[in-house]
C-alpha cells in the first residue's frame, strides 16, 4: 500500500486515491464483523458504514501525532461499522434478555459445583433440553460484538492513540496485565472445545469455517461455542473486574 504524506493542501485527487488504497482494509474489517452478525445483516452495509470511517479517517489524520495512517484508519472504520449497527437495532431486546439469562446460569451452575459448568448443566438451569439450548447459542450470534468488540475498541483508543507518556503509565500496565491475567484464566478453566474455539477465533485468527476444519464440527456448530464461550467470559469477568472499567 502506497505511503501518502497527509498534510493541509492534500488535493482531492490525492484523497481520492488513498481512499481506494485504503478499500481493502475496509473490506477485510468488514468482513470479520459481518461474520459474526446474523445472516439479516447486509455486508454491503457493514462495508459503506466503514468507508464512512475511513473517509472520516482521512479527512481528520494528523501525522503530526505520530500515528500510521492504516493505524487511525482501523480505529475509525471498526467505530463507523459499530455506530453503525447500533443505529440498526440488529439485536432485539428478547436476544439480549436470553443473552443475560444464559450468563446468569453459567454464573449460578459454575458457584455451585465450583467449576466452568458443561452444556448439560447450563441447559438444566435454564429449564432446556440441550437443542433447546444449542438453538440459544444460535441466535444469540453476533450478540458479542456489541460488548466485548466494544470493549476493545475502547481499549484500543487508550494503549494505540494516547502519547507514549501517559500508555506506560504503571496504572495502566496494571490494569492491562490485570485484564488479561483475568481473560487467560477465564479461558484455562472453559471446557477443551470451547476453549479451542475462542483462542483460535480471537487468537489465531481463523474465521469459523477455518475452525470447522480444524475441529471436524459443523460451522454453526462452532457458532454456538463461540457465543458460549463469549458468554462464559461475561459470566467470569461480571464477578472479578468492575463493569466501569472494561468489559
Amino acid at each position: 500500500m502506497a505511503h501518502y504524506p497527509m498534510t493541509q493542501e492534500t488535493s482531492a485527487a490525492e484523497r481520492e486515491q488513498l481512499i481506494l488504497d485504503h478499500l481493502p482494509q475496509v473490506r477485510l474489517i468488514a468482513r470479520r464483523i459481518h461474520e459474526r452478525l446474523p445472516e439479516n445483516v447486509s455486508l454491503d452495509d457493514v462495508i459503506s458504514a466503514g468507508v464512512l470511517g475511513l473517509i472520516s479517517a482521512i479527512d481528520h489524520f494528523d501525522p503530526a501525532h505520530n500515528v500510521k495512517l492504516k493505524t487511525y484508519a482501523e480505529y475509525k472504520i471498526r467505530g463507523a461499522i459499530l455506530d453503525s449497527l447500533r443505529d440498526l437495532d440488529w439485536a432485539p431486546r428478547q436476544k439480549r434478555k436470553m443473552a443475560r439469562q444464559v450468563q446468569a446460569a453459567i454464573h449460578t451452575v459454575s458457584q455451585r459445583v465450583h467449576r466452568e459448568p458443561i452444556e448439560e448443566e447450563i441447559a438444566g438451569e435454564l429449564h432446556l433440553d440441550l437443542a433447546e439450548y444449542h438453538q440459544w447459542l444460535a441466535d444469540l450470534q453476533g450478540l458479542g460484538i456489541g460488548t466485548l468488540e466494544c470493549a476493545g475498541e475502547e481499549g484500543q483508543d487508550l494503549l494505540s492513540y494516547i502519547s507514549d507518556d501517559d500508555r506506560h503509565l504503571p496504572s495502566r500496565q496494571l490494569e492491562r496485565a490485570e485484564l488479561e491475567k483475568l481473560l487467560a484464566e477465564a479461558i484455562e478453566q472453559m471446557p477443551a472445545i470451547d476453549r479451542t474455539v475462542i483462542s483460535l477465533y480471537y487468537q489465531e485468527d481463523l474465521t469459523l469455517r477455518e475452525i470447522a476444519q480444524v475441529v471436524n464440527l459443523h460451522q454453526s456448530r462452532i457458532s454456538q461455542l463461540k457465543s458460549q464461550a463469549i458468554l462464559r467470559l461475561r459470566a467470569y469477568l461480571a464477578k472479578r473486574w468492575p463493569m466501569e472499567r472494561g468489559i
